[in-house]
Parts: structure tokens; sequence; C-alpha cells
């Protein structure tokens, strides 16, 4: 063990730590759920800190040296080195200022070390900054970064994929289904296109917050004045960030808004959440599809991934959309979460920011993760064409079709008369109506009636 020392006097530190006092105090504090804060989010405080060192070395309040310093270290931590170093706890200071504080001990003891002269955690890494603007910018950096690397470009794959399906199946006509019974029929290509646009409006509501998501709290420092920050500090950082990420940060409109309050994040996470709905919902209707194999619905054969049972032989199972859905259970509680803790703005400052960055990053990852499975599974599986032909042939809500020629009612018996027979509509319609075989298949052609 090593000395450290801060404004609460002395504490003993392993001596191989990067961190010092006040992480060490931290970690003694918070032994809760032993989960640290995301490896993105620590990188999205160590390119708030590069920047800021860039800013303020542009604006002659940091030595070059110290600046090349500590950007360098930055640089090391976002490329996930030392992620040992980060051990704090989710469940730690609202204001996350103990992970503040941990990225700034870290990045002075590696800067002293490289220039073998003190750099102050305080003074040179967190010139300029305050936990209250430098973990709101982190959320929103960390967040943005995700969505447009990973989620996005996850949903896009998956959309195509389901196009690609639905192109390949645009002739195969299906008994559609409503409140779980049988309906008129539908293609699959309209089936899959109803999925396909869900899943590009859930993207395309993601891109629309893109704007919000991207101002950032950096320069309201304390309580959103600006105390001791230059005014041209947060636009210079911002101009850094850009050029790295190729995204489009700049200052918030409000400070007082940005520290204090967490709707962007909380409209993030609502966001989420319908992608969440959606995957749900495409989920099931897999289960359902490929339900049986007997005695379900049995429209469609999964892929086989795996056995099904460690007690039943051949069984197979929905391993994907199970998974997937459990995904979006889950990210519908973190939505619930991150809910109450946007709500926790107290005057000034909202005081659950680290488990708001927690839950965000992990429903991107859960549905970034999430979907290419899906599209995976949607791209193999085959359809049941014999199967589904035979339940559309007895499928008595064909007569539907028939209403504006026979009526509502008449049509009702026929249908009632099918189904409790078990013969095709057509026999029992030529039985009860003066309507010829050739114009009966004509109006009860299944495929003609998808369109």
């Amino acid at each position: 063990m090593r000395t450290e020392q801060d404004s609460m006097g002395e504490i003993q530190v392993p001596e191989n730590a990067l961190y010092g006092a006040q992480t060490q105090r931290a970690i003694n504090n918070f032994p809760i759920s032993h989960q640290p804060l995301p490896a993105e989010f620590i990188s999205a405080v160590a390119k708030i800190k590069a920047a800021c060192a860039h800013a303020n070395q542009q604006l002659d309040r940091l030595a070059p040296d110290k600046a090349s310093a500590i950007i360098k270290a930055a640089d090391e931590v976002i490329a996930g080195q030392y992620p040992d170093a980060f051990p704090i706890d989710v469940y730690q200071t609202g204001s996350g200022t103990s992970t503040n504080m941990n990225v700034n001990e870290v990045l002075a003891h590696l800067a002293s070390e490289q220039l073998q002269t003190t750099v102050g955690a305080n003074d040179d890494v967190n010139m300029g900054q305050s936990s209250n603007d430098v973990i709101p910018s982190a959320i929103h950096i960390s967040a943005a970064l995700g969505l447009n690397r990973q989620l996005q470009p996850a949903l896009l794959q998956l959309e195509q994929a389901i196009l690609t399906k639905a192109d390949q199946l645009k002739d195969n006509v299906k008994t559609g289904r409503t409140h779980l019974m049988d309906a008129m029929p539908l293609r699959f290509d309209q089936e899959l296109g109803g999925w396909a646009t869900q899943v590009r409006y859930a993207n395309a509501r993601l891109t629309g917050l893109q704007s919000r998501l991207q101002q950032l709290a950096l320069g309201g420092t304390a309580i959103g004045t600006g105390i001791n920050a230059d005014p041209r500090q947060a636009q210079l950082a911002c101009d850094y960030l850009n050029q790295q990420t190729e995204l489009n940060f700049c200052p918030a409109d409000d400070y007082f808004y940005s520290l204090s309050s967490q709707d962007t994040a909380v409209e993030l996470s609502g966001q989420l959440k319908t992608v969440a709905v959606a995957f749900m919902k495409i989920a099931n209707d897999l289960r359902w599809m490929n339900s049986g194999p007997l005695t379900g619905i049995s429209d469609i054969q999964l892929q086989a991934l795996q056995p099904g049972s460690s007690i039943m032989p051949g069984k197979v199972n929905p391993v994907i959309p199970e998974a997937v859905a459990m995904v979006a259970a889950q990210v519908m509680g973190l939505d619930t979460a991150i809910t109450v803790a946007g709500q926790s703005g107290s005057f000034q400052l909202n005081v659950m920011l680290p488990l708001v960055a927690n839950n965000l990053l992990s429903m991107i990852q859960l549905l970034a993760n999430s979907a290419p499975l899906l599209a995976d599974c949607i791209s193999h599986f085959t359809v049941n064409q014999e199967h589904i032909e035979q339940s559309l042939a007895k499928n008595p809500i064909l007569v539907t079709a028939l209403n504006p020629v026979i009526g509502y009612d008449k049509a009702a018996k026929i249908a009632k008369q099918a189904y409790q027979e078990q013969r095709p509509i057509l026999e029992v319609a030529l039985e009860h109506t003066d309507l010829g075989e050739e114009e009966l298949k004509k109006l009860l052609d299944p495929s003609a009636l998808t369109r």
C-alpha cells in the first residue's frame, strides 16, 4: 500500500493503483453491486478530459507539455488500456463525482509519469470543469456514439434482412390472424413488411433526437453559471470532440436545463423502449408462427440451433426469439428506472446520473447485440407451404369476400357450417348460393384477397 492524501486527509491506496485518494474513498464507500460503469462511459469521460486539455492549451491556461501528456493518457484510456483502474460502483454519489475524480486521478497519474513532474487531478485535468457538467456530457457523448456506431447500424441491418426475406416470400399467401384467431389471408411480404416498418420508424425516432443528444452540458461547471471556465472553452472542446468522433457536439442552449434535468436521456430511453416493443412483437410473432410442429400454427420452421430439452429427445425450441424477448423485457425495466431517475433533478443538479448512464448504455448494447441475431433468425426460417395451403383452403373466414354478394348473415351461416364439417368454404358456398364454381373460385381466391 501507499499513502495518498486529499482534502479529507490521508488514506491507504494499493501500491500499483493508478488512481488516488478520492477513488479509494469511493471504493470503500460503495461496495454495492460490484459493477463498474461501462467502459464506453469511462471512454466518454476521457474524451472530455482530452478535449478540455486541448481547449485550455489553446486558451493559454494549461501548459502545452501538460496538455499533451493529459491527451496522451486520455487516448490510452479511450483505447481500452487500464480497465482495472476504474472500479467504482455504479451506485455511488448521484452526481458521478467519484467517477469524474477517478478519471482525473488516473490521467493525472499517467501524465505525471510521462513528464516526471506533478500534473494535478483537480487543477490540471479537471481545469474549467465540474463533475456536474462532465458527467451529463459523458452520458450524451457515450449514448450518441452508441447509437451512431452500434444500434442504428444494427437496426438498419435488421430492416434489410426483413425486407430481403419479404421479397423472397412475396408470392406466399398465408392465413392472417387477429385475436390469435384465423382471419383473412395475407402475403408473407405484407406481414414482414409491417415488421420492417416498425424497425425503420424506431430507427428514425433515434435519429430525430440526435440533435438534442449532441448538446452538451460542458461549460456549465458547478451549477450552470460556468464558474472557473473560460467562456470559449466549451466550444473549443466540442470542436475537438467533433474531429475525434465525426459527430456534431455543441454546447447546450441552456446549462441550467442541462445540469438539472435528464429529459433528453428520458426521451432516448423511451425511444429505446419503443425499439424493445418492436423486438418483442417480432419475436413473439416468430414464436407463434413456428409453434408445433404438429399441434401449433406451424406456418414456418425456424433454424434448429440447439437441443431444446434435457429430457425430451428431438425437441427444438425458438431460442433466438426467446432471448430477444427477454432483452426487450429488460430494456423496458431499465426504462422505468431511468424514468424515476429523470425525476431526481433537485434544484440545479440531477442526482441519479450514474444510474442513467449505466442503464442507457446497457439498453443500447442489449438491443444492438440482439438485432443481428434476430436478423439471422428471420433470414433462415423456412415456410411450411403445404400446411399453409391446407389451412387456407379450409379457412371459413374467406367467406368474408362474399359479403357484398350474398350478405353478412348468409355468409356467416356458410362459414359456421364449413368449420363444423371441416370442409373447404368453396364446397359449402356452392351448396348454399346461386354462384357458379368459377365465380366462387375467383371471389375466394386467397391470393386475390391480399390485393
